[in-house]
């Protein structure tokens, strides 16, 4: 069930910033887990707005292979700043929000099974011109770090395999450049903020469960084991964001069962 706060927090947002000429461009903020993508699309069916995700813009897996073997090796992962075509994402949203009434628009998707983006044919496409366009991503609104919070690294990830930073300041490098061009162009950012980071891998292994039709319970240790590796990768931004680093317009703290706490 999704709070229907947020649901309503949503809609303010996009009424707030609605004008005859202009649709509005919500973001929606959350590490691995937190709802921000369920909520996205609840949110869009109740509005008719358009919906899609960073999820969906990352780079082919050519293109990240490349940038893995010119800028460090760790590019290869999708999901850090980098690793997203913010080029396909601008195309899409300035459709989206030029679109008319008899528009269809195709929205970028990428199939996580085969790690590469989906063929063209198969991306879904929105008919119409929308109320709002909803994008939900884990680091939207995220700010850069300073240099000097760069220098340690914060798990054994980085310790091990970008031990002169590399990978961790052209990661920040590009949330201080195209990344934060692109979020100064959100009407508005709400964040779903996690209790802690370490909720996030438990969370994620529940997500993993529901798309293989499992209890969470019953989600096969080797998948957790291989989870655990995966989601050091968004851990130093993702701390960063839960102690003050996003620009957010609204801001809703989580318990580790997702629940909105008191406010």
């Amino acid at each position: 069930m999704i709070d229907a706060r947020l649901l309503d927090a949503v809609g303010s947002l996009a009424a707030l910033n609605a004008r005859p000429d202009h649709i509005p461009l919500i973001g929606i903020a959350g590490a691995q887990g937190s709802g921000k993508t369920t909520l996205a699309r609840a949110a869009a069916e109740r509005l008719g707005a358009a919906h899609l995700s960073l999820d969906d813009v990352y780079l082919t897996r050519a293109e990240r292979q490349a940038l893995a073997r010119e800028v460090h090796p760790l590019f290869a992962v999708r999901g850090p700043p980098g690793t997203h075509d913010l080029g396909l994402l601008e195309r899409t949203l300035a459709d989206l929000r030029a679109a008319g009434a008899d528009s269809r628009t195709p929205l970028p998707a990428f199939d996580k099974l085969v790690d590469d983006r989906a063929p063209r044919t198969d991306w879904p496409v929105f008919a119409g011109r929308p109320s709002a366009v909803l994008v939900d991503g884990w680091c939207l609104g995220a700010t850069p770090q300073a240099e000097a919070d760069l220098a340690a690294p914060v798990n054994a990830l980085e310790a091990e395999r970008d031990g002169q930073g590399i990978w961790r300041r052209a990661a920040n490098a590009a949330l201080a450049g195209p990344y934060a061009e692109v979020f100064s162009r959100f009407d508005a950012v709400l964040f779903l903020k996690a209790p802690s980071f370490d909720a996030v891998l438990d969370w994620r292994c529940e997500q993993e469960a529901v798309l293989m039709n499992l209890p969470p319970a019953d989600l096969p240790p080797a998948r957790r084991a291989e989870l655990a590796v995966f989601i050091p990768h968004f851990e130093r931004i993702t701390r960063h964001m839960l102690a003050g680093g996003i620009q957010a317009d609204m801001t809703f703290a989580l318990n580790r069962s997702r629940r909105l706490l008191a406010t």
